[in-house]
């Protein structure tokens, strides 16, 4: 039978300020929307629960357009180190954390920042191994582009002075030539590779964790990429489908695939946009550059604080070329991490040089640093950029040492996007960055960093309900399904999030302190907030 939903103000997105006094909803579907007169009257007889908003707010259910998912688990599992303040506590952390932990057990913290320390140093190798000499040790960075492992993770992994740097990836070394431990984009997996492979059980254990808490933060769905990491394609697929089962879990997952496991997707008779009911697989995910953290996204001219660095190009052009030629063969789009201005125009160049099929829509991912004649290059080709909004909350005024100030008009220019008719969708990065929504759409329309408080970048604030379109209708675009999700119209999924504020009245300034009162998905309250 049918349920209500009345007694609130409910945004349908199909324009700004636009709303409807009530929604009738069957079978996890939109049937119709309208006053609760009209609807009660016209479908009195299919009626069987009537949700009343309590006065507040009704907005179709937000996905997250770009995070990983199982990443996110793991942060909310494992050491996270994402509010140390120094290497100092850093190290503390881990003292604790390995006291816990049984003898040689992988020790693995997320998320470190040095940025935001005072000492913004990276910590060597020899500190961890006064700690840990006999276990090993590996840190992920917070851009997920670098790592810093011990000498006993190094021996492990059998890395030594003469090991040879791989294509796309930097082993560090410090004045005296010694190797300190940090290991920057594919130069990662010479330690990462050699990791205890997860167990399914943990693979559904971070699923659980993580979708738990996205549901907290009125997160209906997300595109998510991790079927590249963890024991290969299947195992991973196949967590999540155990996970999001719609009994378990419901939880709408699109799921890019690394362009390592296609072969694997095809082993395993399943192509794009082939799936569940609760998951797809999604776009071919390809890395261009690295980030600006470590110096490693690829910039057309050097950085302005280190002016012999370019950057990271992952592949080369004949790689990318044979990738591109990949994904045309599968009917597939790609979604590309490009940073870097250089790195967006390679990606515009494979785009020209292998369009895609009808309907098939390419994405770049994060697009951080991109001058007037790439915008309108992206306009012609009808590419979809992939935002993190709250990058630039936490990347300023760091960010502005390795660019420089001549290069700060481009820089995160999410306005000039809109305004050239470029479809924009909106996502955390997570775990790379926090995962609440609120925070993303208060940093698109406030671009106030959390470091200093300060605005970088006025000119490209979004209005209220361009930042929400991010994450309603954006999302549905980047993935062909705009008739179907992002809208609160007949036809559409029954998916909402509902807060005890309205975004677009209140003062901007005001929208990360906004509280998810309900998560609802196919009709189903899956989070409800208790006071």
């Amino acid at each position: 039978m049918g349920k209500l939903w009345f007694g609130g103000t409910i945004y349908t997105m199909h324009g700004p300020g636009e709303t409807v006094e009530a929604v009738f909803t069957q079978q996890g579907q939109i049937v119709d929307t309208g006053t609760k007169e009209y609807l009660e009257n016209l479908y009195k007889s299919q009626i069987t629960d009537k949700h009343n908003l309590k006065g507040h707010v009704m907005y179709p259910g937000f996905t997250d357009s770009h995070l990983h998912i199982i990443g996110h688990g793991e942060r909310l599992l494992q050491l996270d180190l994402a509010y140390a303040k120094s290497p100092e506590e850093v190290l503390e952390l881990i003292q604790r954390k390995s006291e816990e932990l049984p003898e040689e057990q992988w020790l693995i913290g997320e998320g470190f920042n040095e940025n935001s320390w005072n000492d913004s140093r990276i910590i060597h190798r020899y500190e961890l191994d006064e700690i840990c000499p006999d276990r090993p040790v590996m840190l992920t960075r917070i851009c997920r582009h670098a790592i810093i492992a011990n000498t006993k993770a190094m021996e492990i992994a059998g890395i030594t002075a003469q090991t040879p740097e791989p294509d796309g990836g930097i082993i560090d070394r410090d004045q005296q030539g010694e190797l300190t431990g940090f290991f920057k984009d594919t130069a990662q997996e010479l330690i990462k590779s050699h990791i205890p492979e997860v167990t399914t059980g943990y693979l559904e254990k971070a699923i659980h964790a993580a979708v738990e808490d996205l549901v907290r933060h009125g997160i209906v769905g997300g595109h998510s990429e991790d079927l590249n990491y963890y024991g290969g394609f299947k195992r991973t697929y196949d967590s999540f489908a155990r996970t999001i089962d719609g009994e378990r879990h419901k939880f709408r997952a699109n799921l890019l695939v690394h362009n390592g496991v296609i072969e694997e997707m095809d082993e395993n008779h399943l192509s794009f946009s082939q799936g569940t009911d609760w998951i797809e697989l999604g776009a071919m995910k390809i890395f261009a550059d690295g980030a600006f953290g470590g110096r490693t996204a690829w910039l057309s001219e050097p950085y302005a604080d280190q002016s012999d660095e370019y950057g990271v190009q992952i592949y080369s052009e004949e790689h990318m070329k044979q990738l591109m030629k990949k994904a045309r063969e599968r009917e597939m789009p790609v979604a590309v991490h490009a940073i870097g201005d250089q790195a967006v125009e390679m990606v515009m160049d494979m785009i020209e040089q292998f369009p895609p099929s009808e309907g098939v829509r390419d994405r770049i991912i994060h697009a951080q640093l991109v001058n007037p004649a790439l915008i309108e290059r992206m306009s012609a080709l009808n590419i979809i950029v992939d935002i993190q909004p709250t990058f630039v909350a936490s990347d300023f005024p760091w960010v502005l040492e390795r660019i420089g100030e001549e290069r700060m008009p481009y820089a995160y220019p999410w306005k000039s996007f809109l305004e050239a008719g470029i479809a924009c969708a909106g996502g955390s990065d997570a775990p790379i960055e926090e995962i609440d929504p609120l925070k993303g759409i208060s940093a698109a329309v406030n671009r106030i960093s959390t470091l200093n408080g300060q605005v970088y970048g006025e000119q490209q604030c979004l209005t209220p309900f361009e930042a929400v379109s991010l994450y309603t209708t954006g999302a549905a675009y980047a993935i062909g399904k705009e008739n179907e999700q992002g809208k609160i119209e007949p036809g559409f999924t029954a998916d909402f999030t509902v807060l005890d504020k309205d975004l677009f009245s209140i003062n901007s300034k005001e929208i990360p302190n906004a509280k998810v009162q309900q998560t609802i998905i196919d009709e189903t309250v899956v989070y409800e907030r208790r006071e």
